[in-house]
């Protein structure tokens, strides 16, 4: 590149000349320096123009000022050069000083304007408590000058602080000068817009309070920050406790600044911490200043919306109240800002006064803590309230938890200490939109103390959150809380366990939660020396498509002196298996009958009979079994519950039919009859019928003489179920009992349709098989004629088709049955032209039982054509 251009010459009592411009590629020259003047100083000249490709001169320095005489101005930047590589702008001249010490000094004077890409210049600082020249404005692309610091206090007022340089189009703006003792923050300027979205400056830091003097001020706001920058942090509030200055609110997209922390308490009252500055679109908020003794906590400022969703800050923590001669209930922690947990409440100290209540959360965010209860340092009555009163001899209740933002967990309570209240817990949020919603909060244990109280409730869980879970009853055996219920989709909670018995009663376990929707019931509480179990929570109802919840399992029966039965279990949802039914304890009491099972679910097990633990006739009896849940369609009934002695066993529920649509599932199987040395034996319970393409259910067996079930009908397409055994006599001269009736086989299915130009249409499927008779028992005196059961017919065939073979007779001991006849042969197909079809062949007869010693039975006959 070129020479640079040649320097400006100095002006003498005038303004410095110009700096020349650049060749090609080469520097522009310095402006000259403005002289000094007697009065009035000269402005320093111009920098010179940058050439092509390269840097612009810087501009001159102003001319100091005479006594009494202002300053002169900067000299303006030359421009850059354009083109080549694209020069960069001269740094704009520094703004004079102010005179110092007269009688009237001056502001420091603005900056120079940053040529395009150049830093504006410095502000002029101010002397004497006058204010600092502003900061010079960026040139395009670039960043704004440091606004000038305000003078120093030497009379009573100091100066403030300026504003920073504006950012030049994609630049950042230049921050703004400190102020002086006294003197207020200069605001920041704002950070440019367009190019590369240049990041605004951070706020200028508000002025601390004066300290123990005779006017003490709170401190100052902390600047705005510009777009993309951070506030400003408040000033500290000094001298006998004045407040500390808020944070400066946050530029889109900033952070907001910290507020500024309490004055310490050099009198009566702590200063209270100012608050957080608020969040600029998308960024955080800033953090509360803390409170000094005695002071609150400032609360915090909300966390900014859109952007990246900033999240909001955590509330501020409540200060601790202070030993003292009155002191006061701790301060509440400041609320959560969105997306912010909520602050903890301060602890009460001092004379047992009360902890503080926790903030509670932002919308998405979790509740605070509340503050712990006071140490119980009174010795005398009642204490007083929070502003004295009393000695306290009492100790203070925890604070309640803050409530959960949405979507979010409540908070804890506050730990309680001697002879408090356990805080009640905060509610859990409601669950967001998707997720998981937050479990709910746990219930506090009471305190074992003269007067506790029964444990609070766990907070009912969000949408897929588990409920919390109840407090324990504590001292005295009280009541446990009882637990949250859950939301849908989630379990309910455990409920609390009741007191130990320290007293005469123990406490009574509380209830389960209530299962939300496709959620199980949560446990009952166990109960202690002498108190009832809690009723169990009912399982929820499946949730609507995949598989319901199983229902909850019912309570057992207690074993006190006023044992009661087993509960019922609840019933499954869609798809989901019955819950089992409590088992019957202390005194022979009753099984719980078991849940039904949801459709397509299998029934509960029913809860066994209590064991006979009486001594007297009318004790003498067990506990009944309960009945087995209903089988939901498709699904098999569940089992009787075991009984004990001198119980009747609980009849077996009824199998559930099979589903339609597809292949059905086969039906359930019948339970078995019950049989008891001394009681009426029941007989074999029917097999369920198969669903479409389902086998029947087998019937159950007879036991003690009594007949076994008929087995189930196949479903279409589907098998017959055997019929149940038939029971061997036990009892003496009686005579045994028949099986039970095969279940009739399915429909064969329908041959296929016949394809273009009257080719033959499909065979029609077989007809379903007769069941096989059932075997003829030997009757108790040993002699063989019992008699046999008859083989079923073989079903019809479907068109064209064979009919089904008739069953076998029974055998051994007896003569063989008779075989069922064949089935009819189907009819020929219908057509329209051509040779008539064949009808089919009637089906063979079936065999003849085959015997043992006697004559086999006869066969079936065969089937009309």
């Amino acid at each position: 590149g070129a020479d640079a251009g040649l320097l400006g010459s100095g002006g003498l009592f005038g303004s410095g000349g110009a700096g020349g411009a650049g060749g090609v590629g080469g520097t522009g020259g310095t402006g000259g320096a403005g002289a000094d003047g007697a009065t009035v100083a000269a402005d320093g000249g111009t920098g010179g123009v940058g050439g092509v490709g390269g840097a612009a001169g810087a501009g001159g320095g102003g001319g100091a000022g005479g006594f009494l005489g202002s300053a002169g101005h900067a000299g303006g930047n030359g421009t850059g050069g354009v083109g080549g590589t694209g020069g960069t702008g001269g740094q704009g001249g520094v703004g004079q000083l102010g005179t110092s010490d007269q009688v009237t000094p001056t502001n420091g004077l603005l900056g120079g304007q940053g040529g395009t890409g150049g830093q504006g210049g410095a502000g002029g600082a101010g002397v004497g408590g006058v204010g600092g020249g502003a900061g010079g404005h960026g040139g395009m692309g670039g960043q704004g000058g440091t606004g000038g610091d305000g003078g120093s206090n030497t009379g009573t007022t100091g100066g403030n602080g300026a504003d920073g340089g504006e950012g030049g189009m994609g630049g950042k703006a230049g921050h703004g000068g400190a102020g002086t003792d006294g003197g207020a923050a200069g605001a920041m300027g704002t950070g440019g817009t367009g190019g590369t979205g240049g990041h605004g400056g951070a706020g200028g830091t508000g002025i601390d309070g004066t300290s123990d003097s005779k006017s003490p001020e709170g401190g100052h706001l902390g600047g705005k920050g510009g777009g993309g920058g951070k506030g400003g942090v408040g000033g500290i509030g000094d001298g006998l406790g004045h407040h500390g200055g808020a944070g400066g609110q946050g530029g889109d997209g900033g952070q907001g600044g910290t507020g500024g922390n309490g004055g310490n308490n050099t009198g009566t009252d702590g200063g209270d911490g100012a608050k957080g500055g608020q969040g600029g679109t998308g960024g955080d908020a800033g953090a509360a200043g803390a409170a000094t003794d005695g002071g609150a906590a400032g609360s915090y400022g909300t966390g900014g919306t859109g952007g990246t969703g900033g999240t909001g800050g955590t509330g501020g923590t409540g200060t601790s109240t202070t030993d003292s001669t009155a002191p006061m209930d701790a301060g509440q922690g400041g609320k959560g800002g969105d997306g912010g947990q909520g602050g903890t409440g301060g602890a009460g100290d001092g004379l047992g006064h009360h902890g503080g209540a926790a903030g509670n959360g932002g919308d998405g965010g979790a509740g605070g803590t509340g503050g712990n209860g006071g140490n119980n340092i009174g010795n005398g009555g009642q204490g007083g309230p929070a502003n004295g009163g009393g000695t306290n001899s009492s100790t203070a209740d925890g604070a309640k938890g803050g409530q959960g933002g949405t979507g979010g967990g409540a908070g804890a309570g506050g730990t309680i200490t001697d002879g408090g209240a356990a805080g009640s817990y905060g509610t859990g949020g409601a669950g967001g939109q998707g997720g998981k919603g937050g479990n709910g909060g746990n219930g506090l244990p009471t305190a074992d103390s003269s007067a506790p109280a029964d444990a609070g409730p766990g907070g009912k869980g969000g949408a897929g959150g588990k409920g919390g879970t109840g407090g324990a009853g504590d001292g005295l055996g009280h009541h446990g809380g009882a637990a949250g219920q859950g939301g849908n989709g989630g379990d309910g909670g455990t409920g609390g366990d009741g007191g130990n018995n320290i007293g005469t009663d123990g406490g009574n376990g509380a209830k389960g939660g209530q299962g939300g929707t496709g959620g199980d019931a949560g446990a009952a509480g166990a109960i202690t020396d002498g108190g009832a179990a809690g009723s169990y929570g009912t399982g929820g109802a499946g949730g609507q498509g995949g598989k319901g919840g199983n229902g909850g399992t019912g309570a057992n029966g207690n074993n006190d002196p006023a044992p009661t039965e087993g509960h019922k279990g609840g019933q499954g949802g869609a798809g989901g298996t019955g819950g089992t039914g409590g088992a019957g304890d202390g005194l022979g009491h009753h099984g719980g009958a078991a849940g039904d099972g949801g459709n397509g679910g299998n029934g509960g097990t029913g809860g066994n009979g209590g064991s006979n633990t009486g001594t007297t006739a009318a004790d003498g009896t067990g506990g009944q079994g309960a009945k087995g849940g209903q089988g939901g369609t498709g699904g098999d009934a569940g089992a009787a519950g075991a009984i004990t002695d001198g119980g009747a066993a609980g009849a077996n529920g009824t199998g559930g039919d099979g589903g339609q649509g597809g292949n059905g599932g086969d039906g359930g199987n019948g339970a078995d009859g019950t049989f008891t040395s001394g009681s009426t034996p029941t007989n074999g319970g029917s097999g369920g019928s198969g669903g479409a393409g389902g086998g029947g259910g087998t019937g159950g067996a007879g036991i003690g003489g009594a007949g076994g079930g008929a087995g189930g009908k196949g479903g279409i397409g589907g098998t017959g179920g055997d019929g149940g055994m038939g029971a061997v006599n036990t009892d003496t001269g009686s005579a045994s009992s028949n099986g039970g009736q095969g279940g009739d086989g399915g429909t064969g299915g329908d041959g296929g349709a016949p394809g273009a130009g009257n080719t033959t249409g499909g065979e029609g499927g077989q007809g379903g098989h007769g069941g096989n008779g059932g075997f003829g028992a030997a009757n108790a005196t040993g002699v063989t004629d019992a008699t046999l059961g008859l083989g079923g017919g073989g079903g019809g065939g479907g068109a064209g088709g064979h009919g089904g073979n008739g069953g076998g007779g029974g055998a051994s001991g007896g003569a063989g049955g008779q075989g069922g006849d064949g089935g009819t042969g189907g009819p020929a197909a219908s057509v329209t032209t051509g040779a008539l079809a064949s009808g089919g062949f009637g089906g063979g007869g079936g065999g003849g039982g085959a015997a043992s010693g006697e004559t086999g039975g006869r066969g079936g006959g065969g089937g009309s054509g």
